[in-house]
Formats: C-alpha cells, sequence, structure tokens
C-alpha cells in the first residue's frame, strides 16, 4: 500500500517551498494539482518533471474513490494546491477522509499557508484565535456574522478582492465601526501590503484603492 502525501506550495514567493517538499514532489509516484497549469510553474522552476493529475473542488467527489485506490495499490500520490496547504479553504479534506477511511496513511508536511502571516503582521492577540475561511456568499451569510458578533477570539477570513468592500461594510455592520482588523494582500510577494486600522478607516481606504490580489482579514475579538 502507498501513501498520501499533503504537500503545501508557497503562497507567493516560490523560494518559500521547503526542501522536504521538493525531495517528496520528485520520489512520489504522481501529483494531484489543483490547477495544473498554475502547478507546472512552480515544478518547472524546480526542475520537477512528475507526472500531473489534475484534483479540484469539481471533480474531487467523482475522482476521490480512484485516486484512492491507487493508492491502496502502492502508488505514493501527493497532494497540492495551487498556493498554501491543502485543505484550508482548498481541496483535500475529503480525500484525507476517504483514504483514513480505506487504511491508508496520510503524512501532512509542514509549510505556507496564508493565515498565520496575515494573524502575526495585523498587531493583534495571536494567542487565541479562530479560523474562519470564506464566509457564505448568501445562505447563512447573515447567521455567521450575527454569531461572530460577540467572538472574543481574534477572527482570520479570507476574501475575495471584489467581494472586500461589501464584506467590510457588513463587518462595520455587525461588529462595529471602531473594530480594530488588519487586511492583509499579496502576502509574500513584491506588492504585499497590510493595512491596519479601524473597520471605518480600513472601509475608506480600499474604497480608494480598489483591492487587487489575494485577501486576508484579521478582525479583534469583542472586549
Amino acid at each position: 500500500m502507498g501513501k498520501l502525501y499533503i504537500v503545501p506550495t508557497p503562497i507567493g514567493n516560490l523560494n518559500d517551498i521547503t526542501l522536504r517538499a521538493l525531495e517528496t514532489l520528485r520520489t512520489v509516484d504522481m501529483i494531484l494539482a489543483e490547477d495544473t497549469r498554475t502547478s507546472s510553474i512552480l515544478l518547472s522552476k524546480f526542475g520537477i518533471t512528475n507526472k500531473l493529475l489534475s484534483h479540484h473542488k469539481f471533480n474531487e467527489h467523482q475522482t476521490v474513490l480512484t485516486v484512492a485506490g491507487r493508492i491502496a495499490e502502492g502508488a505514493d500520490l501527493a497532494l497540492i494546491s495551487d498556493a498554501g496547504t491543502p485543505g484550508i479553504s482548498d481541496p483535500g479534506f475529503l480525500l484525507v477522509r476517504t483514504c483514513l477511511e480505506q487504511g491508508i496513511e496520510v503524512e501532512c508536511l509542514p509549510g505556507p499557508t496564508a493565515l498565520i502571516p496575515a494573524l502575526l503582521n495585523s498587531g493583534l492577540p495571536c494567542d487565541r484565535f479562530c479560523f474562519e475561511g470564506f464566509l457564505p456568499v448568501k445562505k447563512g451569510r447573515q447567521t455567521r456574522l450575527k454569531m461572530l458578533a460577540t467572538e472574543e477570539r481574534t477572527m482570520v477570513f479570507y476574501e475575495s478582492p471584489h467581494r472586500l468592500l461589501r464584506t467590510l461594510q457588513q463587518f462595520i455592520e455587525y461588529f462595529g465601526a471602531e473594530r480594530t482588523a488588519c487586511v492583509s494582500r499579496e502576502l509574500s510577494k513584491i506588492h504585499e501590503e497590510n493595512v491596519r486600522g479601524t473597520l471605518q478607516e480600513i472601509e475608506a481606504h480600499f474604497r480608494e484603492h480598489p483591492a487587487k490580489g489575494e485577501i486576508v482579514i484579521v478582525l479583534a475579538g469583542l472586549k
């Protein structure tokens, strides 16, 4: 029986890949990639020519048993996402659960994820925090926000740039304009930006300067 390796990849700067990740990607029998075109750029930089198989949120329910079957037959496979650690707001959980249910060994390598740098960059308390990932786009969004309004821990959210302003405006509505926060974008890249202040100040900034790139919002808990 083979093994499934969960391999984190850089969130921006490709030099953040670990030596262990590179060794694993070179030696497994196949790499499962969220987007083979994106992953090919990383692999090409480091001279890795291993076979890629597409594995993303639109096909994982159809392919997960086939993939687990290959591992059970003796193949070692690595799972990567476009950026960061698979399973953290990216495909991965379903495959890991299926493999474990079938007695297949799963090994997760340590590595990059956007939420930790954003949390530390924020200057907000990081001894206790909760990760909310992406809020529901429609159904359940207001319910989640109402629930989080009394959360005392620092909260971390992922958001897309085109929804950032709407989300900040909703945060002002549910958490108050004076609640402090930090919005990080393009972490580890050339144009990295960390905007700190009250929700009102941050919303005004991004109203004047529309956001681009990957977004992480870190929000202070209720005091």
